[in-house]
């Protein structure tokens, strides 16, 4: 029965073992053959067209996953430069504006230099370090007190007009009252129009910043852009110094005098550096002859 059982087998296995005998005679045959241009065995061909659509699916998923992560390393990279190119802008930014604000503050140093070369009065130069910050255009602190030669009343000027007036000193700083604060009527500046021969009492208007010119006939020919400039009559400031643009005229009449407003010529709102005029004016002559009349009253007074 074993026997009968082996043959079984046998004849069941042949067949197997025939077409195993015949592939392994065919691979033989396809590894010995090779190609008549290029003497390349045929197997290789075969092979590295079987296994072409893999390398490239492999390669193209390793190129991807690498360009990936390589693009995140690159982003990450990018980022870093642009931070550091942000913070170097901003550098040169803060730089150049700090330049051209040393520059702005040396040619406004230079003109009042200038000014006071040009001047027959001496002057002294100033910083403004504080405003009233109750009333923006009223009062201004300046960095130059009495060790510097600054005495209460001194006209303070800038290359485009007056400022104001000193009012109080300390050894190293001073308070200027601004031309635009109304209290400063009791020291008045006398404006002469420079297109005309008029002339009248400008007195500050308070916060808005302007003047106000009074006094002036409702005759007298006066138009916008006109200026206005010191007398030296007021006792404050000499002759011949800017005070402003005319900015608007209302008519008058014969009995009734214009109503002229001026913008201070000095930019009161962003000065920065001014010049204090080391300026006394002279003094008045005592009158001495008077009317009998006159000086019987005032002796009776």
């Amino acid at each position: 029965m074993a026997a009968i059982r082996t043959q079984r087998e046998i004849r069941q296995r042949a067949p197997w073992w025939l077409f195993a005998l015949l592939a392994l005679n065919f691979g033989l045959m396809t590894y010995d053959a090779r190609d008549s241009d290029t003497k390349q065995r045929k197997i290789r061909s075969i092979a590295q067209m079987v296994m072409y659509p893999l390398q490239r699916g492999t390669s193209g998923s390793a190129n991807w996953f690498g360009g990936f992560f390589g693009n995140i390393g690159e982003l990450r990279r990018a980022a870093t430069d642009n931070e550091q190119l942000r913070k170097q802008l901003a550098d040169m930014q803060t730089e150049l504006r700090d330049t051209r604000e040393r520059a702005a503050e040396a040619g406004r140093l230079e003109q009042l230099l200038k000014l006071s070369e040009t001047s027959q009065y001496k002057s002294i130069a100033a910083r403004v370090i504080a405003r009233d910050p109750s009333m923006w255009f009223d009062g201004i602190t300046i960095d130059k007190g009495r060790w510097a030669g600054v005495e209460v009343n001194m006209p303070v000027v800038t290359t485009g007009g007056i400022v104001g007036r000193v009012v109080s000193t300390s050894p190293l700083s001073s308070q200027v009252m601004l031309v635009t604060d109304e209290r400063s009527g009791a020291g008045a500046v006398v404006g002469q129009l420079n297109q005309s021969t008029a002339m009248g009492s400008v007195k500050g208007m308070g916060e808005i910043g302007l003047l106000e010119m009074r006094y002036v006939s409702g005759l007298e020919k006066v138009q916008t852009g006109d200026t206005v400039v010191t007398t030296g009559q007021d006792g404050i400031y000499p002759a011949g110094y800017n005070v402003g643009e005319v900015i608007e005229v209302r008519p008058g009449s014969a009995t009734q005098a214009l109503v002229i407003h001026i913008r201070p010529g000095a930019g009161l709102e962003r000065v920065k550096e001014v010049a204090v005029l080391m300026y006394r004016a002279p003094q008045r002559a005592e009158p001495d002859q008077t009317l009998p009349n006159v000086e019987k009253k005032t002796s009776k007074q």
